[in-house]
C-alpha cells in the first residue's frame, strides 16, 4: 500500500545542514571557535550508528570522521567548519563556547521547530524501542532542555513525556499506536542495519551511561 508522505517527514525535502540540529536534541555536542567556526560531535552506543551518521553528515556537505571517544565508544566528529557556526550560535547559551565536564552549554533555541529530518537524526543517534513505546535519548548534561524538547514534539503529532525517574538514561518516551505510527512516518524507513532500533522493533537494552555523557 502506498504511504502518504507528511509535509514534516524526513522524506519531504532534501538533506539540509540544519537537520543536524537533531543530534543536539540528544547528547550531541557543539563547540564554537572564536565565533568563526564550530565543530559537531556525538558519541554513540553502536558502531552502525556512527557509520550511518557519518554518511548523513557527508550528504549534507559536512565531512565527519568516525573514531573512538575517550570512553571507548564510537564517535562521529567534524572538523571546525564555518557552515556549522549557525548551529553553535543558536544552541549554545550566551557566554558558552561548548561543553565542559558537567554541562553541555546547550539550550533549545527560542522558537525552535522540530522537523522530521531532525527527528530522524535524533533517532539514529539515540533512539531505541522500549516496552510499550519508543525512547529518544536526551542530554543528561542539559536537563534544562528536556521539557522543551517534549513540547517541540507535540506539534508533530508525537505527544511524549519524559521517562520516569527510575530510567537509567534520561529519555523522552513516545507511547500509543497512533503516536508511534506518526513517529515512524516522520522519521522514514530505517537505513540498512538500523531496523532493530526503529519504532516497532523489540525493546533494546539501555545504553551505557558513558555513551551519553561524553563531551569529547
Amino acid at each position: 500500500m502506498d504511504r502518504t508522505i507528511s509535509l514534516f517527514s524526513a522524506e519531504a525535502s532534501g538533506p539540509d545542514l540544519g537537520d543536524l540540529a537533531g543530534l543536539l536534541c540528544c547528547h550531541g555536542q557543539i563547540t564554537g571557535f572564536g565565533r568563526t567556526a564550530a565543530r559537531l560531535s556525538v558519541v554513540v552506543e553502536e558502531p552502525w550508528r556512527a557509520h550511518v551518521l557519518a554518511g548523513e553528515f557527508r550528504c549534507r556537505g559536512a565531512d565527519a570522521q568516525v573514531s573512538k571517544a575517550d570512553c571507548g565508544r564510537p564517535q562521529v566528529r567534524t572538523s571546525f567548519r564555518v557552515d556549522l557556526l549557525p548551529l553553535a550560535l543558536q544552541w549554545l547559551r550566551e557566554g558558552r563556547a561548548g561543553p565542559v565536564e558537567d554541562d553541555s552549554g546547550k539550550a533549545v533555541p527560542e522558537g525552535f521547530r522540530l522537523s522530521g529530518a531532525m527527528l530522524r537524526m535524533w533517532a539514529l543517534a539515540s533512539g531505541r524501542p522500549a516496552t510499550q513505546g519508543y525512547l529518544l535519548g536526551v542530554d543528561p548534561l542539559a536537563p534544562g532542555m528536556h521539557e522543551r524538547l517534549v513540547e517541540a514534539l507535540t506539534p508533530l503529532g508525537v505527544a511524549a513525556k519524559l521517562a520516569g525517574p527510575k530510567a537509567e538514561v534520561p529519555a523522552v518516551k513516545v507511547t500509543g499506536k497512533r503516536r508511534l505510527e506518526a513517529l515512524l512516518e516522520l522519521i522514514g524507513e530505517p537505513p540498512p542495519g538500523a531496523e532493530a532500533a526503529w519504532p516497532g522493533a523489540a525493546p533494546q537494552p539501555v545504553p551505557h551511561p558513558e555513551a551519553v555523557t561524553s563531551t569529547a
